[in-house]
This record gives structure tokens, sequence and C-alpha cells, in this order.
């Protein structure tokens, strides 16, 4: 919301003082696709938007051509202003706005793109945060903020675990709630999971406080299906004794078997990585209301379209019939490019005959029935010579895909999945092989800040790391070295044919930009200095969707084992920069996450139920 302003004003040459951002409502016939996860939105979308830019200034500055009877040539918009250059006259963008809208649209090939030089706003730091100061006033609309005349409120109690259903239930107790208005049962869907409301009962009132604690008074009992003997623990241990046996190969270069058996040092190392929670700032929440047919929504969603259609389909109405209002997010990480929350909460209105709900899911529902990222046991073998330089590397990653949430029987990582940070790591070994075994989902799993990177990028480059050691090298050097020199490879070439979408020909991977910033998070955490007792360095690099990350975390031991995080140095090369004062809230927030995670997040399962969740310094 601020980022694409920039984009557009710059080549409209637009005074961004004087722009005002308008949230379009999902619908992609008039304003295309509003997707939001991926992290592709503005590298994407950049040239488009430029191209949009400079049409509408090519058409501004004709219109005031015409105006003046002189050739469109002799007019240039500067900062809102379309001024004749020979004589200096100027009118205002709105002086000749409906002259231009009336003209045609340029075509692509006769706009005239700004140079780097020119611009105004891109690739500066600016332009302040469109919604900052509404956000510190509390002026700002998120999904939690939304009110509507006649509005009741309404929670759900949800199976407890994935695939099972109701069995019977008693709303006598919660009935008898002050506040509470209706008990309403909601159908349960059969498995794959896809973006279906988990079913269970509903309870409305008029406040949110009430609906709680209605639910908590109804009488339930569940039907748990399936999946009713998922125990961490246990399927940690069947993770690991998949991640032990040969698999399907999907980047096979030389004999890394063969390798590996006549080495006379070889290093092994597994790496576990629970199930985690996105655990939003602003727990899952819409507002639904039913009209004459007519449903409208108001949510903060990623995927706006995809929202509205799924709601169109559960109601059984047209997308037409369908309005989606997009709020402010509240944090998403992939969350909220789900559906579940959204339908559910018009699910509830059509049985309160469409008064205006919003369901609000609290803290313990949204870490309770996420979409957690995978859990994952990452097995990694070399073989390293007489100079400790790996001759061999076999990394083995067993983990559920995110597949099983759409697809009966999808039990291993695709591609997409594995080409992140696993298949294409550029490593100069000459014998590499990477596989994956099957492994069946247990609970709903998610796209995740990162995704699929977290736990493979965590393991390969603590296995650097552990191979350094080994070798008796710094594990910086020791990194390098594997890196090699500055080269382009094609990811096809890596077996990795999805290169997270993008073209392979534009997006090579180029381990030149990779080692820079390895160097360049080296230089800023001081990389060499004497340290205190107890304190360590520790380094890590990953081309994560098309963006080379550098980091360098210093942390501190205490005598009894509790680990400290005194510093975190970060280096990114993302290629073109529009903002940058959001790339680095980026990478604030990045840390920030990665360290909550890494000490507070893991959640674990028993009898098929959430056993435990640590949230901050809570438990769930």
């Amino acid at each position: 919301r601020t980022s694409i302003p920039m984009v557009v004003g710059d080549e409209l040459d637009a005074d961004l003082k004087r722009v005002k951002v308008v949230q379009a409502l999902a619908d992609e016939a008039r304003y295309g696709s509003q997707n939001t996860d991926g992290s592709r939105s503005l590298r994407q979308s950049m040239e488009p938007l430029r191209r949009v830019g400079a049409a509408a200034r090519a058409m501004l500055e004709a219109a005031a051509a015409g105006r003046w009877k002189v050739p469109a040539s002799e007019v240039q918009a500067r900062l809102h202003e379309l001024v004749h250059l020979p004589s200096g006259r100027k009118l205002g963008f709105g002086d000749v706005a409906l002259d231009a809208a009336a003209l045609p649209v340029p075509s692509r090939a006769s706009l005239k793109l700004k140079k780097p030089a020119q611009f105004r706003y891109i690739g500066k730091s600016t332009t302040p945060l469109i919604d900052g100061d509404d956000m510190v006033r509390g002026r700002a609309v998120y999904g939690t903020d939304i009110r509507l005349d006649g509005m009741v409120y309404g929670v759900v109690a949800r199976p407890p675990v994935m695939g099972g259903k109701l069995k019977r239930f008693d709303a006598v107790k919660a009935l008898k709630v002050p506040g509470v208005l209706r008990v309403i049962e909601l159908k349960s869907t059969a498995l794959p999971a896809n973006h279906n409301p988990m079913g269970g009962v509903a309870v409305v009132a008029n406040n949110t406080w009430s609906a709680i604690k209605g639910r908590e008074a109804l009488a339930l009992e569940w039907e748990d299906g399936p999946h009713a003997s998922y125990d961490s623990e246990t399927y940690k241990a069947t993770l690991e004794a998949s991640a032990r046996q040969p698999a399907k190969a999907l980047r096979n270069d030389g004999d890394t078997t063969a390798a590996l058996a006549k080495a006379t040092r070889r290093v092994q190392a597994e790496y576990y990585l629970p199930h985690l929670g996105h655990a939003t700032m602003e727990p899952l929440v819409a507002t639904a209301r039913i009209v004459d047919n007519h449903c409208e929504i108001w949510a903060p969603t990623q995927a706006p379209q995809g929202a509205r259609d799924f709601v169109a389909q559960k109601l059984d109405f047209t997308s037409e019939q369908v309005t989606l209002n997009v709020t402010l997010l509240g944090g998403g990480f992939g969350r909220k490019s789900m559906f579940d929350f959204v339908a559910e909460a018009a699910l509830v209105s059509q049985a309160m005959g469409g008064q205006p709900v919003k369901l609000q899911w609290t803290r313990e529902d949204d870490i309770r029935h996420d979409y957690y990222h995978t859990v994952a046991v990452e097995h990694l073998e070399s073989a390293l010579d007489a100079k400790g330089k790996p001759t061999a590397w076999l990394h083995r990653s067993a983990a559920p895909s995110i597949g099983s949430t759409f697809a009966l029987g999808a039990k291993m990582q695709n591609a997409g999945e594995m080409g992140m940070t696993a298949i294409n790591v550029p490593f100069q070994i000459p014998n590499v092989r990477i596989e994956t075994p099957e492994a069946e989902a247990h609970t709903r799993i998610g796209w995740f800040r990162s995704v699929y990177n977290i736990p493979h990028a965590f393991a390969v480059q603590s296995f650097v790391s552990e191979l350094a050691a080994v070798a008796k090298r710094d594990p910086k050097d020791y990194l390098l070295e594997l890196i090699g020199p500055a080269r382009r490879i094609d990811p096809r070439t890596l077996s990795d044919n999805t290169n997270y979408g993008e073209s392979p020909e534009l997006y090579p991977i180029d381990t030149g930009r990779m080692a820079r910033v390895v160097r360049l998070a080296a230089a800023g955490a001081k990389w060499g200095r004497k340290l205190p007792q107890g304190r360590g360095l520790g380094i890590a690099v990953a081309y994560s969707f098309m963006t080379y990350v550098a980091t360098v975390v210093e942390v501190e031991v205490d005598a009894k084992g509790a680990l400290r995080v005194i510093a975190v140095d970060s280096a990114v090369d993302c290629g073109p920069q529009v903002n940058p004062e959001r790339i680095r809230s980026q990478l604030e927030g990045a840390v920030i996450m990665g360290i909550g995670l890494a000490k507070l997040g893991e959640i674990t399962f028993k009898d098929g139920k959430l056993k435990v969740a640590v949230v901050g310094d809570y438990a769930h």
C-alpha cells in the first residue's frame, strides 16, 4: 500500500502527499489479482505498475498539449503539474484529468519509462508508510475493528483432531449464559482439509465474551477420525527412520553412494524441526452479512479473490453475489491466504438469517487450529578428503508436504518444496544426491514465512558449520569455499524446474551475489574478533524467493546452558529496491520472528490433539 503508489507515482511524476490509497474490492475482473502470498507481489508487478504510471503521464501530457494546442513533446509532467517547456505555462493534473481519461491508452511500445537516475521515490526511503500514522494513532482498520449495525458475535468449537467431526453436543447450559443468542451446528467436511472450515459448533451472542463463555458451557463429544493416534514423539521416530533409508532422488550428480562408501572421513548429522504456528499479531477474524441474496464480508485476507470465490461456493452463490472488503492484515505469513475463517463467518451469518456476524478466533483457537508449518527431519551425510573438502553430499529431507492439505495421498515433498535450499544448493561438490522419502501429514499443513527454506536452510547451513569444525576450518571461509567462484547456474541443471515459479533465464542462481552477502554480513558482525568466554558466532546464507540473505548471530551460553542472543547482523540482496525502509523492516521482523520461534515456538501433539504450544509467555 506504500510501495505500489511509489512506483506508479514515480512514473506519473505525482506528488505522493496528494495521493490517496483506496483499498480495492476483491474483484479480479476489475482489479487483477491481489494475492499477496508467495513473496512476489512487487517483483512481478513492478514493471506493469511502471507502465500504468507512464501511460497516465503520457495521457495527461497529451491532454495539456491539446488544451494549449502545442505538440505533446513540449509538455512535461512535474510533481502533479504539467509544464509547457517553451513558455513555462502550467496546469494541474486535475485541470485536464477528464480530458486525459477520454484519450486512448498509449501502446506499450510508445511508453517512455524513466531512467533510474530520474526516480523521485523508487529506491529511496523518503516515503513514509502510508498507514503509519493511522496505526500509531489507533485509526487503522483491521479485521477486528469492523462494527456494523445489528452485529452479533460468534466463536466456534472445532474438532480437536484433523478430520474429526462432531458426534453429539448439548447446548442447554450454553444457552443459559447471559448474552448467548443461538448455538449452531456447522457441518464437518471430509479430508483433504483444503480451505474448508473444520465444522463444529458456533455460539453466537451479543458480545464476544458471552460467546466465549457459552462455548465453554457446551457439552461436546467428538469422533476423532483417522488421525486420533497422532503423537509427536512417535512421529519423530517415524521420520527419523524414513530419513535414514534411501528414498526418491530429485537431484543426483555423480555417484554419491560410492563416494560415501569409500570415504576415509565421513560426517553425518540429523536435524529435527517441530511444527510451528503462525501466531499472527491479530488472530483470525471475519465479519459477514447477507442481504437480499448478497453476502458482504470484511476480512484480513492475503488472497481476496480466492476467498470471495470460495465463500460463494460454500453459500451456493455466484461470485457476483459476494462482495469482499479487505482490511489491514494484522500479520499473515501465509496463514491468511487460507479461506477457512472467511467462509466460516459467512456460513454462520447465513444460519443467522443474514444478520451481521463477527466471527472471532481467540489466540488459543488460532494456535489449536492452524495450518501449521511442517514438521521435518533433515538427514545429511558428507565425505571429506584429506584437506577437509567435501567430495560427496547427501541430503535426505523427510517432511509432510503442503500438497497433503489439498490432495489425499500427497505424501512426498514436491519439486517446488525441495527446490527451497535443498535441490538448488549451489555448492561445488562433485557428488550430490538430494532425496525425499514419504511422510504422511496428520495435521493441516500450510504456507509459512519462507516455507520449506526453514527446515532445509537450517539443516544445510548447520551441517556446513559442522563440516568446518571437523575440518578445523573457519565456518565463514569454509562456506565461501563451498559456494566457490562467481558464476550463474541455470536452476534446471540442478533438476529444479520450479525456481520459485520464476524464469530461470531471468533468475539464475548467482553464486557471486550469494558470496557477497556472506562477506557483508560477516563484516557487519566483525567476524574473526576475539569473543568473551561463553560467546560464539554462527553464520548462514540462503537463496530464498529470488533473494540472497546471509545472517550472523552472536550468542551467549551461560553456565546452566541457557542461550541468549546478543546481536544479529543480516545482509540482503533482493535485486532492485522500491522501498529500502520496508526491506529493513522485513529483515527486522524476520529476525524477531526467527528468534521467537527458535526459543518458544515448538508445537506438539498427543492423541491427535495439540499437546502444548508455547507462544510468548503463554502455554496453551
